[in-house]
């Protein structure tokens, strides 16, 4: 038997997955992704990454950590497009989550149900320390999830919260250091 027959054999037996990597700005989730599925293709599975079109920060086809580590994406406008343009891969990458449409959790199923590992990375929170977008969803249905933590630019702690520096109260503000820093639970609330 074939490698990529073996891989279909146990994709059939046990099903998909889908792990979450969350956390605040600059913690190292789209680190922990590009980690993830580096691993993916060492092990010679077949791999697709999709990021939000509206995304347009660093690159067009590519996702890019703030360490400068990057990765060909394929950038889509809705997550209906991931299910069309995913179907055929033994791991899905899904960066910066939270920006997709809230069909996101049944596309992260769908795929899972198809025998497809799922890694989806994204901001479990807003600004305002709120859920943010899809990920309360996904987390829920997620086999593993991964919190992880920035350092809080104020005192040092762990950082859980994305505050926000500039004077702009829309949910989606695409941005930097020049708009976010990372904060722990007593400073973000100073």
């Amino acid at each position: 038997m074939s490698y990529h027959e073996e891989v279909f054999k146990r994709k059939s037996e046990f099903g998909g997955s889908i792990e979450v990597v969350c956390g605040s700005m600059f913690s190292g989730k789209t680190e922990e992704l590009i980690r993830r599925l580096n691993r993916a293709r060492i092990a010679k599975l077949k791999v697709e990454i999709f990021s939000p079109k509206a995304d347009t920060r660093f690159a067009d086809n590519a996702i890019i950590t703030h360490n400068a580590n990057s990765i060909p994406s394929t950038p889509v406008e809705n997550a209906s497009s991931i299910f069309l343009l995913g179907s055929d891969v033994d791991v899905i990458g899904i960066d910066e989550a939270q920006f997709f449409d809230e069909e996101l959790p049944d596309i992260c199923n769908m795929l899972a149900n198809k025998g497809i590992r799922v890694i989806v990375a994204g901001l479990d929170m807003d600004f305002k320390g709120n859920p943010f977008g899809p990920m309360p969803a996904i987390m829920a249905i997620a086999e593993s999830v991964t919190k992880l933590q920035a350092v809080c630019v104020c005192c040092g702690s762990p950082a859980l919260y994305s505050y926000r520096l500039v004077a702009d109260d829309s949910r989606f503000l695409l941005g930097e250091k020049e708009s976010y820093e990372p904060r722990c639970r007593v400073c973000y609330h100073k």
